[in-house]
């Protein structure tokens, strides 16, 4: 859940997962910043999908558009305010919970503590990784540059 962003994202290994082609995807996605620190991504394109929350006996079913990129995240997908938007769900950050009126009454979506603080470990140490492995490449590139020609 992440109600601050205005995207939906998913992610293209999640697409595998799916067994679903790349070719289903429109070309027609621009690039955005923020989700990985400080970098501009532009993602691989778009696509329309359905989205299903809630019990046989009582779910709400929607197609949603996803940004997918290319880069391995933490997360199978982030759901973004236009998912919560097109569901009518009110998130609660607190309790880990996202609500939705389903057809015979409301659907609640939850998760643990625990489950969120692993998730959350494991998204900060990729984001650090692919920090130092950027400034790597640049030292690297640097030191590169000021080597002496080889003699012959």
């Amino acid at each position: 859940m992440d109600g601050g962003s205005g995207l939906n994202i998913l992610y293209a290994n999640t697409l595998e997962l799916l067994e679903i082609d790349r070719s289903w995807l429109r070309g027609d996605a621009a690039p955005f910043h923020g989700i990985v620190p400080g970098k501009r991504t532009r993602p691989l394109g778009r696509i329309d999908l359905p989205v299903c929350f809630g019990t046989p006996s009582n779910y709400r079913k929607e197609i949603l558009t996803f940004e997918v990129v290319g880069f391995k995240g933490t997360y199978h997908t982030v759901l973004g305010w236009p998912c919560y938007a097109k569901f009518m769900a009110v998130p609660n950050y607190t309790y880990l919970k996202l609500k939705m009126l389903g057809p015979n009454g409301v659907i609640t979506i939850e998760s643990t503590y625990e489950h969120a603080y692993d998730c959350d470990v494991e998204c900060i140490g990729y984001a650090e990784a692919l920090v130092e492995a950027e400034s790597l490449i640049i030292d690297l590139d640097r030191l590169g540059s000021h080597l002496p020609e080889p003699k012959r």
